[in-house]
């Protein structure tokens, strides 16, 4: 063996230690782009909250605003419209869960679970059917919920799935009233 050729060990082992090294952070950097380009860009995340001004929504209106991209049926419910939802049995239900973001997944579907206590009259829900996500028809249907056309999904007032393919409830997101007349969703 020449002095050129000397077998150090420890060398060995460090040089290994840091070639394994050097690939580790040169594939992390390289795939780095891809996972980022997999992030929600900017505009969906700009519309993280949605505030809405319910002064003008009378009693009997809806409207429908946008949130992450999605349809979100806002609706001041007649003093009728509540105490027909509320006279509904959960057992008469074909989803007997709430789907309410703001309850444990546990909760029934009463009316009462289905919008705050403080406010019965505004239901608040995503405006996407469960079934296939048409964009249901609003003050329409056999229960004068939401009716999809797509495939005849009827919804009550309170937006719980009365007849039609759709497997499960209108869903509630999380949202909170931030003044008397002010909604967040969100």
């Amino acid at each position: 063996m020449t002095a050129t050729e000397t077998s150090d060990p420890a060398r060995r082992d460090f040089i290994f230690i840091a070639t394994g090294a050097m690939v580790a952070v040169g594939t992390a950097a390289a795939i780095w782009p891809f996972i980022a380009q997999m992030n929600p860009d900017a505009s969906v995340l700009a519309l993280s909250t949605v505030d809405v001004d319910l002064t003008p929504l009378a009693e009997g209106q809806a409207i429908t605003i946008k949130w992450r991209g999605n349809p979100v049926f806002v609706r001041h419910r007649t003093a009728k419209e509540i105490e027909e939802a509320r006279a509904v049995q959960v057992d008469e239900l074909p989803d007997p869960a709430a789907r309410n973001e703001n309850l444990p997944d546990s909760a029934p579907a009463t009316d009462e679970n289905r919008v705050t206590k403080d406010k019965p009259q505004y239901i608040v829900m995503m405006g996407v059917c469960t079934h296939l996500g048409c964009v249901p028809l609003g003050t329409a249907g056999d229960y004068d919920g939401w009716f999809c056309p797509c495939h005849g999904s009827h919804y009550d007032t309170a937006g719980r799935i009365r007849k039609g393919p759709a497997p499960e409830n209108l869903h509630i997101p999380h949202y909170q009233f931030v003044a008397d007349a002010k909604l967040r969703v969100g």
